[in-house]
């Protein structure tokens, strides 16, 4: 029997799990990206780009599809995305597992200060003029432009359009992973004084953390939203073997 497996995904998570589940001869994968990046990774399997039209329109594409397990491996921030992913299996009575990487954990030297939300970020940065790091992507930089006394700096896969409307602001567009080293001549070229991160757990955005922590740099880290309570793992091994039992009859297991 073969298992059609939707994987909504954007993570490189999602691409890892993806290949080790498109390897078994019981499962047909799909992986599902939102079409936000211009040029995405490669990723071996077959690729679905673009919503579905809410919680109702994957619903009727879990059924139309005859899908059997929906598997969340989306950014942790990704949070009506996933919503949506509960709320379709509900509906439609599809199993649902997570892969939820976990957030980064201050240690001895950081200066965080944990906000909710990007725009609580653009309104603690205060009134006097900062050298701001935006190490966000570029879908909620636009908040920022509430603050246009700060410089900025902002990463980005691909180009901010339109760009923002604030008098000083540098674009830089690269694709992770970023090493320590890197981000610490980066944060010293720039002069940046504060950096303003999701916790998006993993290690390759970290270095900008780990940069900041050595040079004494305050961290503005936008804290995670409330996720829906489904079956998680935090690795791809874990929920490769929670996906193996699901669909390997308990005889194969050696149950």
């Amino acid at each position: 029997m073969t298992h059609r497996i939707l994987i909504l995904g954007g993570t490189t998570e999602a691409r890892q799990l993806a290949g080790k589940l498109a390897a078994r001869a019981d499962c047909s994968v799909t992986l599902s990206l939102a079409g936000r990046t211009g040029n995405p990774i490669a990723q071996g399997v077959p690729v679905r780009s673009g919503g579905f039209g809410g919680a109702d329109g994957l619903a009727a594409y879990l059924r139309e599809a005859g899908t059997g397990l929906l598997i969340d491996a989306t950014h942790p921030y990704a949070a009506r995305i996933s919503a949506n992913a509960a709320q379709a299996a509900r509906a439609t009575g599809v199993p649902i597992l997570a892969l939820r990487r976990p957030g980064w954990e201050a240690a001895q030297g950081d200066r965080w200060l944990e906000i909710d939300g990007v725009a609580g970020a653009a309104r603690a940065l205060g009134d006097v003029p900062r050298r701001v790091f935006l190490a966000l992507g570029r879908q909620e930089v636009a908040v920022f432009e509430a603050a246009p006394q700060h410089h900025y700096l902002i990463r980005s896969v691909d180009p901010v359009e339109p760009k923002l409307v604030v008098p000083d602001a540098d674009y830089l567009l690269a694709r992770g992973p970023f090493g320590e080293t890197d981000e610490r001549v980066l944060l010293e070229k720039h002069r940046i004084d504060v950096v303003v991160s999701k916790n998006s757990g993993g290690a390759a955005t970290y270095g900008k953390i780990a940069a900041a922590r050595g040079l004494g740099i305050e961290v503005m880290m936008v804290r995670r939203p409330v996720l829906p309570d489904v079956p998680s793992a935090e690795t791809v091994e874990a929920l490769a073997g929670m996906v193996r039992h699901l669909v390997e009859p308990e005889a194969e297991r050696g149950v």
